[in-house]
Parts: structure tokens; sequence; C-alpha cells
């Protein structure tokens, strides 16, 4: 494969582990970070002390804090910044880009009023100058591990053949496999969705349930995500994969998961804002619960953990009441993989 010219945008921990991964393969990366500072410490250290300090980046990669300089040239745009500020990048981005470039979101993030995702933000932005160049990347992917060169695997979606192609060859390695998917929808929804119910098992496990109760919590969210995805156009079938289900499985049982320690905290009683303070890195599910709580009740979907959690960080309702609404709900059909 020809060199591509791959611009990164967000300095946190995922995103400076794709950087390395597209610049180990022989790509030009160019980083964005918000802080000079930042940029200046990567360029010269070759890490990035804050996220990876042992992990030795790519001579291939350039951090910079001037987004319209890592865009420019770039034929890959990979968006891996936090939802809170993902529509406001995209914005900025219309001048910079042209209309070759393909765009792929690699942030699990939903935005309210209205509700969107991250590919809607960036179709709604930017689709006049690029079309249907627009994927998102999604998967079982904890950063630090990644970063270990541990085994993983994440799927691309895209209704763009070629994007899809070029993403597996820009990203895949010895240890990092990347699949594919059309269904856009689905794994968006997926990646969002899950971080919900990490923060559940979170204070499931701080409450020492069992591995019993933690299978039963993991299986009714798979449940409950993939009715909502449903409601909102996605195939059922995307959550049986890297996406859905390894993606719930490794967020929900591992203590890398920002949204697992954020659910540990909070079964401590300890408030919702000390706990995202102390977990340190953004932790998007608590974000994510108030847009899905909000859309699920203007859908009129029957989702009894979104409802049951987000009265515990919302409504100072205790965290043992987490096990009680799941045993006490009335609804007790199993599988209900319908389209």
């Amino acid at each position: 494969m020809n060199t591509k010219q791959v611009a990164v945008l967000g300095g946190g921990s995922f995103g400076t582990v794709l950087a390395n991964i597209a610049a180990s393969n022989g790509h030009e990366v160019r980083l964005w970070v918000r802080d000079a500072d930042q940029a200046l410490r990567i360029n010269s250290e070759g890490a990035n002390a804050t996220y990876h300090p042992e992990l030795i980046l790519s001579d291939n990669i350039s951090a910079s804090e001037d987004l319209e300089s890592v865009v420019s040239n770039a034929e890959y745009i990979l968006v891996a910044t936090p939802s809170l500020i993902f529509e406001q990048i995209i914005a900025r981005l219309a001048p910079y880009i042209h209309s070759s470039v393909s765009i792929i979101s690699c942030t699990k993030g939903i935005q309210p009023d209205p509700f969107r995702t991250m590919t809607e933000i960036i179709s709604h932005h930017l689709g006049h100058i690029i079309g249907n160049q627009i994927g998102a990347l999604s998967g079982p992917n904890l950063a630090k591990e990644i970063a270990e060169q541990k085994i993983a695997g994440t799927v691309i979606a895209s209704s763009n053949s070629e994007l899809t192609s070029n993403i597996k060859l820009i990203l895949s390695s010895s240890t990092f496999k990347v699949f594919s998917s059309s269904d856009i929808q689905g794994v968006e929804l997926a990646g969002a969705l899950k971080n919900i119910y990490a923060i559940c098992c979170g204070i499931a496990h701080a409450k020492n349930v069992g591995e019993n109760a933690l299978g039963f919590i993991i299986t009714r969210s798979m449940a409950e995500m993939s009715r909502f995805a449903v409601a909102k156009g996605a195939n059922p079938i995307t959550f049986l994969g890297l996406s859905g289900m390894g993606d719930l499985m490794a967020t929900c049982t591992s203590k890398l998961s920002r949204n697992f320690q954020l659910g540990e905290l909070i079964a401590r009683d300890i408030s919702l804002l000390e706990a995202k303070e102390l977990v340190g890195q953004v932790a998007e599910g608590a974000r994510t619960l108030e847009v899905v709580y909000q859309e699920a009740q203007t859908s009129q979907v029957s989702m009894p953990i979104v409802k049951s959690l987000y009265n515990i960080l919302y409504k100072g309702v205790k965290s043992e009441q987490l096990l009680e609404d799941l045993l006490d709900h009335p609804h007790e059909v199993d599988v209900e993989f319908t389209q």
C-alpha cells in the first residue's frame, strides 16, 4: 500500500495508539492536540507521557496544536476527541479539507438536541464536501492493552468500500485486527451504549454480587441496547460481533475501563462529580446515559437498566437499587432479536 497522509485528532489514550499503529505501518501521521506544550513534549520525547509514558512513538508521527496544518493535506482523518467537543472540532474542518478526504469517527458517544451519532454530525457539517467518505471505528479497544501490543480487534463501518479497505490496511498490525461492517448505525450505537452498562457492572462488581449476577447484568444489557438500536434502524446481528458483545464484555469486566472504574466509585457512595475527577480521564458513559434516557422516554423504548442507573446517578437513589430493579422488573422474555 502506498504511504498515506493520516491525521489523528485527539492526543488522548486511543488517539495516541491509533496514530502509532498507522505510523508504524509506514504512513505519515500528524497528531492534533489542544495544548502546544503537549505537542512539544510529544515531538521532543517521542512519547505521550500523559497517557502512555511506556509507549515509544514512531518517528513518522508529528504532533501539533494547529488544526489547519494537521488536516490540510490529509487523506484520512481519524477523530478521537471526547464527544463533548466532537461537533465543535468537526465544524472547524470545512475550510481546511478537500473533497477526496475520508473522515472516521473513533469517538464512542451520542450528541443530544437532537439525538445524533458522531457520523451523523460529520455528515451534517461536511457531507456536502466529502459525500459518503465517512466511517466509524469501534470495538473492544482498551487503549492500554493496544499500547502494550496485546491482541485486539476492531470494526470499521462505512458504506464506502474503498474507505473500509484502506482503513483496514492503514490500521492492521500483527496484534491489531480490523474487521468491516456496513452497519454504521449499529456499530456506533453499540460503542456508545455499552459505556452505560459498564458503569452498572462497576457498581455490581464493587458490591461483590458474584459472577452469576454479572452474567445476568451483561446479557440483560445486551438485550436492552440492541432493542434501542433496532428502534434507531440498526441491525441486531451487529450486536453479536466485536462492536457489540465484544466491546460490552471487555468494558464491563475490565478495571482498565474508565466507565467500570466510575461505577466502582459510585458504589462507594461517592458523588458523580467527585467520581469523575477520581477517574481522571473522560468516562463517556455518564453523558451518554443522560442522552439515551431522554431519547428512550421520547421513543417509548423500554430500558429498565438505563432508567435505574439514571435514578442512581442523577436523582440520588442508592446504588443498591440497581440489582433490585433488575429483579423486580416484570419483563421476563429472554431473547428478543427482532428487526
